[in-house]
């Protein structure tokens, strides 16, 4: 066997064994988690450094490493750890260990064989595989989890039943079940029913709309390290993965499949950011930001042009990273604070400067502030839409303009979630929580630092190192010199100008705290506020929510209107009721239906 069969073996076994030990065994989860963990990045890390290989199996080669697949499978080694790592200290004390880790490392084996598999069947398998680990871990917050599961799995599952006719069709139009074959141009209706099923499966993976609503839910209810883990990193890497490999491979897309994609893409955009503003407690508000960032790489891949596609998949990275980190600062003030509740939470910079510091580096990043990552991303996303405009038609000016406005609410929301948590008044005056441990803190601060090396260094490290080769590796596409690019952006110059500016101004504060600083009230508007007024960042934008088509279109919203689940659920209760009402249990009736049946099916056979 090679490295590419132990790397889907291992956390496999691993889990396996998990699932069965004994629970007296004090701290050998953890040891066992940490350890395969640990073995499965050290392969993903010899799979993307051997760049390409091929393991076939009664002739057919099953698994398949190339630029896209061994970037995007080391990532899932390194969130493996990170996370296993943070779960140490986490999930101390709490009920139920020996299933977290056994799942966790279970869908860690199930996500590197779906990104290794070059069978159909063996992705399928291994994508159903890891929606049963998804809901086994979303059971593990407990009673109040149970219906956030049954969405998850309905959605995900649902989902899955696609591909799964996807698969199935495809192989009657090619005989194969390779996904190294030849592009298959979408023209036909067949061609077009086969890449959506496939599409379907990703966007519910990823989070896309009309296939988010799991993704909130999922973050409200189950453990913080598990969201961090699936939907914020390896879910987000996964669907985005699926969608590049039949977009970019299986298929030629045609313009009219471009459209589809810009629009979902915007649509996720747009729709994600917008619920993320009037959100009231972190997890669900970085649930909805999830879905939101999805946008980006959905439009960056539907581009087809080698810049927005690099973008697109530089964007996939960086928003498991920066989410992965945001969602594990949540874990550390849940830990401390007991909720999540930004109107309950407020001013732990001071007493938690660790988690402060990474969220707010995270925060930078996922809004597209330089010098960090986000913008690096967002700034290629931005140029592929130009360079698509080239091609012809105005609608590229519709999709920038939504990219760019998307970006700016990312930052406002960000502002909100900083300010209620960190910098606002504290509710308990006389509580002091003090900073998360080594294992928490570590992966935390690290992924965020990351976020700042990937800014300043982008076409030195990870754009040279992941993001290039696996777009080059296309056949469609040839990345030219990434200086050669339009709007190239000169990340060392400007951190340089950013850091003097930061500079200039620390010196002018200090200067101005020489003087005599006068002390008065918080007031608001003229108005002198109460000595025990708090003022929380979760009104900042209900004036969104009183406007005029924003008000019709939350109030929809709290309606559950879009979202797939709940419209799927009351369409298929009228349908049964329906049903109910024609087995009225009366033989004429039953003989009318009969009749009308047989005239049917007497019309059709005469045509």
């Amino acid at each position: 066997m090679d490295l590419a069969v132990y790397t889907i073996l291992i956390p496999l076994a691993a889990g396996l064994v998990l699932r069965v030990i004994p629970d007296v065994l004090k701290g050998f989860k953890e040891t066992i988690a940490l350890a395969a963990s640990a073995v499965t990045l050290w392969l993903t890390i010899g799979l993307y450094r051997q760049g390409w290989l091929e393991t076939k199996l009664f002739g057919i080669t099953m698994l398949k490493v190339d630029g896209l697949s061994s970037f995007v499978l080391v990532w899932i080694g390194i969130f493996g750890v990170a996370m296993m790592l943070y779960s140490v200290g986490f999930m101390k004390g709490k009920r139920n260990l020996k299933s977290y880790y056994a799942y966790s490392l279970l869908s860690l084996g199930a996500a590197c064989g779906a990104v290794l598999a070059n069978d159909m069947l063996l992705l399928l398998g291994m994508w159903g595989f890891l929606g049963f680990t998804l809901y086994m871990l979303i059971t593990l917050g407990g009673p109040e989890a149970a219906a956030a599961a049954k969405k998850t799995m309905i959605i995900v599952g649902g989902t899955d039943s696609l591909l799964a006719l996807g698969v199935v069709a495809l192989w009657m139009m090619t005989s194969s079940t390779s996904l190294s074959q030849e592009a298959i141009p979408t023209i036909t209706g067949v061609s077009v029913l086969i890449f959506i099923m496939f599409a379907c499966a990703a966007f519910a993976k990823a989070g896309a709309m009309p296939f988010h609503s799991w993704v909130p839910d999922y973050a409200g209810a189950a453990p913080v390290s598990a969201v961090a883990f699936l939907p914020a990193s390896l879910d987000k890497l996964l669907g985005i993965y699926l969608l590049a490999r039949v977009s970019l491979y299986v298929f030629n897309l045609t313009p009219a499949m471009v459209l589809l994609l810009m629009i979902v893409g915007a649509f996720t955009l747009i729709g994600g950011v917008m619920m993320a503003l009037t959100q009231h407690d972190m997890k669900r508000l970085l649930g909805f930001h999830a879905v939101s960032q999805v946008g980006y790489m959905i439009i960056g891949i539907a581009t087809l042009n080698p810049l927005g596609v690099a973008g697109g998949l530089f964007h996939m990275l960086n928003n498991a990273i920066y989410k992965g980190c945001l969602f594990l600062t949540s874990g550390a003030v849940e830990k401390r604070e007991g909720t999540t509740d930004l109107d309950r939470l407020g001013g732990l910079a001071r007493y938690m400067p660790i988690t402060f510091v990474s969220c707010l580096l995270a925060s930078l990043a996922i809004s597209g502030v330089p010098p960090f990552s986000g913008f690096v991303s967002k700034w290629m996303v931005y140029q592929g839409i130009i360079d698509l405009g080239k091609s012809g038609g105005h609608l590229w000016v519709v999709w920038l303009v939504v990219a760019v406005f998307g970006s700016a609410l990312t930052l406002a929301s960000f502002v909100k979630l900083l300010h209620s948590v960190f910098l606002g008044v504290r509710e308990k005056q006389g509580n002091q929580p003090k900073e998360v441990g080594f294992a928490m803190a570590l992966p935390m601060l690290a992924l965020a630092l990351v976020t700042l090396v990937f800014g300043i260094f982008a076409y030195a490290l990870p754009l040279k190192a992941f993001i290039v080769p696996a777009v080059d590796a296309i056949p469609s596409l040839r990345i030219p010199d990434t200086t050669l690019w339009p709007g190239w952006w000169s990340a060392g110059l400007a951190t340089m100008m950013i850091l003097a500016g930061i500079a200039i101004g620390l010196v002018i504060y200090s200067a101005g705290r020489l003087r005599k600083v006068r002390v008065d009230s918080p007031y608001i508007g003229g108005e002198v506020l109460p000595g025990e007024a708090r003022v929380t960042g979760t009104g900042f934008y209900n004036t969104i929510t009183d406007m005029g088509l924003f008000r019709g279109i939350y109030g929809l919203a709290e309606k559950k209107v879009f979202d797939i689940y709940d419209v799927g659920k009351a369409i298929s209760f009228y349908v049964i009721r329906g049903l109910r009402a024609l087995h009225s249990g009366n033989l004429p009736d039953y003989l009318t239906w009969a009749l009308a049946g047989w005239l049917i099916i007497m019309v059709i056979l005469l045509r």
